[in-house]
């Protein structure tokens, strides 16, 4: 299972956000079926491996 991400970049902020929308899961012949939850308005999506969160937050290498 792998957690989809759009990122935000903003000109007042240090770092960007990682915003989860959704979830993807690999297929048996190696594809991937997404799920999205939300549309990322700057039209990108980024897919990592999903991470074990502490306290139900983020992943904290995802916050950069």
């Amino acid at each position: 299972m792998k957690d989809v991400y759009t990122i935000i970049e903003k000109e007042d902020r240090e770092k960007n956000f990682w915003l989860r929308i959704g979830t993807a899961y690999e297929n048996r012949d190696g594809s991937h079926s997404i799920y999205l939850d939300a549309l990322p308005v700057n039209g990108k999506l980024h897919v990592r491996d999903r991470k074990k969160r502490e306290n139900n937050g983020p992943p904290q290498d995802h916050l950069r």
